[in-house]
């Protein structure tokens, strides 16, 4: 298996470098091609970087004890969203489902035991991702589960530039000198979760826990506080991590 670390102090500039060195050590063709893309440049702007918005459900939230059900991914810039590029499938997990994850995200025993494995939807999955810059609503579920279960089926894990909607929201809400004055009065955190994060920029109400749905949600999040707090000549690497 080949090594790929890339430490949490990696980010902004040195991303080129990792994809680059990937392409060239991968042995697994699709990660090849996949490493491959033509990944947009740290100092794009925002405005101008391809974005696509990825939302997993899983089976629990240990990922080494749990697993990806179903995957919902959505293209879009901060002009528009092309719902008729949008993607979903239901996958089987690698480990079985619980009666609590069937409650939350409702998928349940008999879809998954008809749904293909996760290595049958791969090419699809990297060829929607490949090149653009990915965007969720707390990355520690997207980036572990997906690069565990890739490593599982490939030999070899995955890593690649991601915009975190829920780090951007604490940013502003929980490392603000105003959340330390909240603190201070003894007052609950703001909220990041993400119907939360939505309705403070007036966005709907959706139903949660389905992946697609969350994508499109994730995608509308970021559209909204670029619009509020950025300017959209900002470099991409400047909210990617």
């Amino acid at each position: 298996m080949l090594s790929h670390r890339f430490t949490s102090r990696s980010q902004g500039h040195e991303w080129p470098s990792y994809l680059q060195r990937r392409a060239a050590e991968t042995r697994a063709p699709l990660l090849k091609t996949f490493f491959a893309a033509d990944w947009p440049a740290p100092e794009t702007p925002i405005a101008e970087a391809p974005l696509v918005a990825l939302d997993l459900e899983t089976t629990g939230l240990d990922v080494q004890r749990h697993a990806i059900v179903s995957i919902g991914l959505v293209p879009f810039s901060l002009q528009r969203i092309p719902m008729a590029e949008r993607r979903y499938w239901v996958v089987r997990p690698s480990r079985p489902l619980s009666e609590a994850s069937v409650t939350y995200h409702h998928i349940t025993h008999s879809e998954v035991a008809e749904a293909p494995d996760l290595e049958a939807i791969l090419p699809e999955l990297l060829e929607a991702l490949a090149g653009r810059v990915v965007v969720v609503h707390f990355r520690h579920i997207e980036r572990p589960f997906l690069d565990e279960a890739i490593k599982e089926r490939l030999g070899e894990g995955i890593r690649f530039p991601m915009i975190d909607t829920m780090s951007l929201e604490a940013r502003l809400h929980r490392l603000s000198l105003w959340s330390r004055v909240r603190r201070w009065m003894r007052r609950p955190p703001v909220s990041i979760r993400l119907g939360d994060s939505r309705r403070r920029y007036g966005l709907p109400d959706y139903q949660g826990h389905h992946a697609m749905i969350d994508a499109l949600a994730t995608a509308e999040l970021l559209q909204a506080q670029v619009a509020r707090h950025y300017d959209p000549t900002l470099p991409v690497s400047a909210l990617w991590t």
